[in-house]
């Protein structure tokens, strides 16, 4: 028999009160369940807690009186006649889903049966939730503060193809999740993922990463300037490099935008070497070459030394790294994970490599969509951390970059952003909206939590307080791919890797045994 957790006494259909019984404890963001009003098929109504409130059938005034002669000591005795039945927490709650027999769901457009017992949701009410195709792991289904043995999924060649945003203050488990989603993928790879790693997090260089899964070797590719055993090095050569790479990335003028396109169009791929030499070309002052050749310094550390052009960084070269490129945008159509390591690289030079690679990508596949072969490829996410360094409004007034065209235009060639972020709130409302499935975990600065609800998929105005409120690892994806907002939480991504461990070890014991046996 399931207890009940309280029973509705009024309310609207967006904003029901139930009184919670006296021996039950209804939190913040619980999953509850009614009967579905007006049904006799079994249909089923899943309630989400948006709110909790005192009610009492005694005056305040009497309330206030009481409190006060305990406080200051006048009797240490004083209570209520029947306090379980005078004084109780209220909850206030919202349909989110309703579900019929044959595990269809609906948005509710009623209210359940009034004065209806309500109960917690179990594992068994949230079975419609199934395993899709391509399924990425995100989670368990979370109630409150308590997790669900229910494994929320979604379909990953429509989940990054149409753009993810994970936005959440530090210490929340941004991180954390994208491992666990990165790990999950690894178990198909049927997904390319390129990921831009700007503190060398992922790979588990000095800890658990996904270096630990057993596909790592098949599926997992790692570039690093100084890569450890299995890894690749990561040089780029200077002609892979074009002027629209540096759009939106590198701060110029239009008079220095006009030199590189000028120099482009004189010496094509060694471009950036005579600018680098000091070549006079006709139409660029002396004072505009000088600038560039400063601002290539400053964000590649290429520079002429004696008459030679030298590469301070190592991850650039005029003579090493002529396949990188394409070495590194094949694996990603292969469906493999791709790690480039840029913990050593300046904020531009990262997101420079990043727009070589993606540019190379949207125009690999641009040329299949004209060919009608786009749905053979692999879908392919590229993950940004700090997103608004090339999403927000003030970087993209300046100028267009490839990042903010695979935001507009990315999903219509089987390409998207898995943009990571605190700062929601200075990227543009049309990208935020591209976005169509946002993993949004804890935030406590109201300013990016309305941000963030303004742009969802589900209408989520009154989850304000539920977002600000989510511990780490708790989440709540909003998604244009679930029916409703799903309350998750992702375990570490180190429990997952200890348990992976755990069972290889059994399969390997069983196998053992059955040779035995045989």
């Amino acid at each position: 028999m399931l207890e009940i957790a309280g029973q509705v006494v009024g309310g609207n259909i967006g904003s029901i009160l139930v009184r919670q019984k006296s021996d039950q404890n209804i939190e913040l963001g619980d999953l509850l369940v009614a009967d579905a009003s007006g049904n006799k098929d079994g249909s089923y109504v899943i309630l989400k807690v948006i709110d909790l409130l005192y009610g009492s059938q005694i005056p305040n005034g009497i309330r206030e009186l009481a409190a006060g002669l305990k406080l200051e000591g006048y009797s240490s005795s004083i209570d209520f006649l029947d306090p379980k039945l005078r004084n109780y927490v209220c909850a206030i709650i919202k349909p989110i889903a309703r579900v019929s027999k044959e595990k269809e769901i609906k948005i509710p457009k009623d209210l359940p049966v009034f004065f209806s017992n309500v109960r917690f949701a179990t594992k068994e009410d949230l079975s419609f939730l199934s395993k899709p195709e391509n399924p990425v792991y995100l989670g368990k289904v979370r109630s409150g503060s308590k997790v669900l043995d229910v494994d929320v999924y979604l379909n990953g060649d429509e989940m990054f193809s149409h753009h993810v945003l994970i936005p959440a203050t530090t210490g929340r488990g941004k991180s954390n999740l994208l491992k666990v989603l990165l790990w999950s993928l690894l178990d198909k790879g049927r997904i390319g993922v390129l990921v831009l790693d700007p503190h060398d997090e992922y790979y588990g260089r000095d800890g658990k990463g996904l270096s630990a899964h057993p596909n790592s070797r098949s599926k997992l590719a790692y570039y690093s300037s100084h890569p450890p055993s299995g890894g690749n090095t990561l040089v780029i050569n200077l002609e892979a490099l074009a002027p629209d790479h540096f759009d939106g990335i590198v701060t110029l003028s239009d008079a220095q935008e006009d030199a590189i396109s000028n120099y482009y169009r004189t010496f094509h791929e060694q471009w950036i070497e005579n600018i680098v030499r000091g070549v006079q070309v006709q139409g660029t002052t002396p004072g505009t070459l000088r600038v560039l050749q400063r601002k290539i310094r400053t964000t590649l550390g290429v520079r002429e030394k004696d008459g030679e052009i030298v590469c301070d960084t190592e991850v650039f070269s005029t003579g090493a790294g002529k396949s990188t490129v394409s070495d590194v945008v094949k694996s990603l159509e292969n469906g493999k994970i791709v790690i480039i390591d840029t913990s050593s690289l300046s904020d531009e030079a990262e997101l420079l490599i990043g727009s070589i690679i993606a540019s190379e990508i949207m125009d690999t596949h641009r040329e299949s969509k004209a060919m009608g072969e786009l749905q053979q490829k692999a879908a392919i996410g590229i993950v940004i951390e700090e997103a608004p360094r090339v999403l927000s409004a003030e970087n993209m007034n300046q100028s267009s970059n490839i990042y903010s065209t695979i935001a507009r235009e990315g999903r219509k060639f089987r390409v998207g952003l898995i943009a990571v972020t605190q700062l929601t709130s200075v990227i543009p409302r049309p990208i935020l909206t591209n976005m169509n499935t946002k993993i949004i975990l804890g935030n406590e600065m109201i300013l990016e939590r309305q941000a963030i609800i303004e742009s969802a998929a589900q209408d989520l105005s009154d989850e304000s307080k539920t977002i600000g409120c989510m511990d780490k690892g708790e989440a709540l994806v909003s998604s244009i791919f679930t029916k409703f907002a799903v309350p998750i939480y992702t375990p570490l991504f180190e429990d997952i890797v200890s348990d992976r461990k755990k069972k290889s070890v059994t399969d390997e014991f069983d196998m053992s045994n059955e040779k035995i046996a045989l």
